[in-house]
């Protein structure tokens, strides 16, 4: 197959963007009602893994460690945050476990409080450092978990990732099924020619060690910018897929949740699909990204980004934070546009935006 490059917008600054109307207070909201709840936290861009969808196998130009935001800063941001409404954070990279003091992030993070409801700590991990460090993580205040594996296969594996790194990913998978954190879900992107004969396998893993598995659509969003739809195996060919092997039915409604969710042969083992290309969620979309550099994004697609981290190292206060929270999500847009024919590509990958 012919890849079909995608045109690449630049990172452009949101110096000055239009605030008219924008609530000085009372819950993060945009312009199409949205009330964002969802923070991503990116600690660091680097990973243990160089998935071909994310990253390049060399050459990585790594962010500057002056730049990347200090624990103290994560959380203060986490904090005005929380007080504007969000109940979620959620850890990822890069790989989050890279960060030497990943485990007092989240202590220090799980002592945040909102004003209404609990906050969840969740995190994304590819699992190679699961096992050392899961028991410290809970300990500190992680409620949720989601880890990455796209085969069952070692040497596609090792093709994927270029890394021989299944068998460590295996381990934290077991470390966390036998950890009792719950729910736990597995994420695997389906890529036509590469992994979409193990569709079934990947679910019946799932079920066997306790976990949902979630299939993701890929994305364009890859380090080479060559993504196209002739590679993307859609969210209508995964289900037909399991159709195949189970009795797929569609549970109601996801909320602001990325994922569609099914029952299997009435239950209880569930699958999940984000399809993020051909059935976007952007309508109910309440989530925003910090990525570890201190820029805020309003959206995993946008070319626009809000820089922080001036304000962070100032003397602006918390006042300076929410407003910039408060300008990012005041300046989403009403969805992705993936289709338009004008559509470009973030600069930055994967890994520098934070999963």
């Amino acid at each position: 197959m012919v890849a079909v490059p995608v045109t690449l917008a630049p990172r452009r600054p949101a110096h000055a963007r239009a605030t008219e109307g924008m609530p000085a207070s009372g819950p993060l909201v945009d312009t199409h009602g949205r009330v964002h709840r969802d923070l991503r936290i990116s600690l660091t861009d680097r990973c243990s893994l160089r998935c071909t969808y994310c990253m390049p196998e060399q050459g990585n130009e790594w962010l500057a460690r002056t730049s990347i935001l200090s624990t103290d800063e994560i959380v203060r941001v986490a904090r005005v945050a929380a007080a504007a409404g969000i109940t979620t954070f959620r850890l990822t990279g890069g790989e989050p476990l890279l960060r030497a003091d990943i485990v007092d992030v989240v202590r220090r993070l799980s002592e945040v409080k909102s004003p209404d409801d609990p906050v969840q700590l969740a995190m994304t991990t590819n699992g190679i450092r699961l096992g050392e460090y899961l028991p410290d993580l809970i300990a500190a205040g992680l409620n949720r978990l989601n880890i990455s594996i796209d085969t069952l296969d070692r040497y596609r594996f090792r093709e994927l990732t270029r890394r021989d790194r299944l068998g460590d990913v295996l381990e934290g998978i077991a470390a966390a099924a036998a950890s009792g954190l719950r729910p736990l879900k597995l994420n695997a992107v389906a890529m036509r020619g590469v992994n979409d004969d193990e569709l079934v396998d990947l679910v019946e893993f799932a079920i066997e060690v306790g976990a949902e598995l979630r299939f993701i659509e890929q994305m364009p969003l890859d380090a080479g910018h060559t993504w196209s739809r002739a590679h993307m195996v859609t969210r209508e060919e995964i289900l037909e897929t399991l159709s195949q092997r189970w009795d797929v039915t569609a549970l109601p409604g996801r909320g602001g949740a990325p994922a569609e969710r099914f029952v299997l042969d009435g239950g209880p083992a569930t699958v999940g699909v984000i399809a993020s290309v051909t059935a976007p969620f952007c309508g109910n979309c309440d989530r925003m990204r910090l990525t570890a550099d201190g820029q805020l994004r309003n959206c995993l697609f946008s070319t626009t980004e809000y820089d922080l981290l001036p304000i962070l190292r100032s003397d602006a206060g918390d006042a300076g934070v929410e407003r910039m929270l408060r300008s990012c999500v005041f300046g989403k847009l009403p969805g992705h546009a993936i289709d338009d024919p004008s559509f470009l590509q973030p600069a930055r990958g994967m890994n520098a935006i934070g999963g």
